[in-house]
């Protein structure tokens, strides 16, 4: 795939920030941003509600082709909690977000996640199962773990990631 942008995949447990720190990289970058949970939502690409979950079964195929176009053209921020079903030849560099495990309750208590919810995200973000999914779905020269417990990380990530895709760009079209 030649494309002059490169695409970054910010993924990690929810509650650790991909959202936001998506928005800002994008926003920095001139990018485009894609909140995949919200597509899944407004495009219908779910095959329902899961009522043990409390979320939507997303559809990959429909997820996947409803993005090809614009994954070929690059410029993309892709923001979703799960990563092994997008094709490896997307994404340039998938950020790993991670929060304390402390936060993270805090976080998803404020949601008003169930006390199941919370314990299940909770126990995936200790057994880092969003990092080794990543590091099983990609170069591992790309996947890049980064902590997300405060503003400060926050701000520091966001500067981090820009800089990554700016050396990217310098070096050349992927």
């Amino acid at each position: 795939m030649s494309r002059s942008r490169p695409n970054i995949l910010i993924t990690g447990t929810p509650g650790t920030g991909k959202t936001t720190t998506s928005e800002l990289v994008a926003q920095a970058l001139g990018f485009r941003h894609i909140n995949v949970g919200e597509w899944v939502r407004d495009k219908g690409l779910h095959s329902g509600w899961n009522e043990e979950f409390e979320c939507f079964d997303l559809d990959e195929d429909k997820v996947c082709d409803a993005m090809e176009d614009l994954m070929a053209e690059g410029g993309n921020v892709v923001d979703h909690h799960g990563c092994d079903f997008f094709p490896e030849r997307w994404f340039d560099l998938v950020v790993v977000l991670q929060a304390n495990n402390t936060e993270l309750f805090d976080r998803l208590q404020r949601r008003g996640y169930s006390e199941k919810k919370i314990r299940e995200n909770v126990e995936c973000e200790i057994m880092m199962v969003v990092l080794e999914e990543a590091s099983e779905s990609y170069r591992p020269e790309i996947v890049k773990p980064l902590t997300s417990d405060n503003t400060d990380d926050l701000e520091r990530n966001v500067a981090i990631i820009v800089g990554w895709v700016q050396g990217m760009m310098a070096a050349g079209p992927r």
